[in-house]
């Protein structure tokens, strides 16, 4: 089993910047995937970044302002998003994935005002 737990999140003004931890624990050396979704009210959620073995994919409308990485010895991976929009305002969730096995965190509320 994997824990995921976010945390980061918070108001900021547009233009601004904010980076979000997620820790891992448990079985972490499973995990085959790591990356970050967000969701908006009635939206699905959508990807943000993600962390494959040897690839990192980024969504097109945060690709040249977020950042994911990871700190293996830490069992951390963080986004580091700058240019903060209104539009990026949504709860942000920490992904883990394993096989055909998912695990979310419990999300993390950023809100960027105009």
């Amino acid at each position: 089993q994997v824990q995921l737990v976010e945390s980061g999140g918070g108001l900021v003004q547009a233009g601004g910047s904010l980076r979000l931890p997620c820790a891992a624990s448990g079985s972490i050396f499973s995990i085959f995937v790591m990356g970050w979704y967000r969701q908006t009210p009635g939206k699905q959620r959508e990807l943000v970044a993600t962390f494959c073995v040897g690839s990192i994919e980024y969504s097109d409308t945060v690709k040249g302002r977020f950042t994911i990485s990871r700190d293996n010895a830490k069992n951390a991976v963080f986004l580091q998003m700058n240019s903060l929009k209104p539009e990026d305002t949504a709860v942000y969730y920490c992904y883990g994935r394993a096989g055909l096995v998912e695990w979310w965190g419990q999300g993390t509320l950023v809100t960027v005002s105009s």
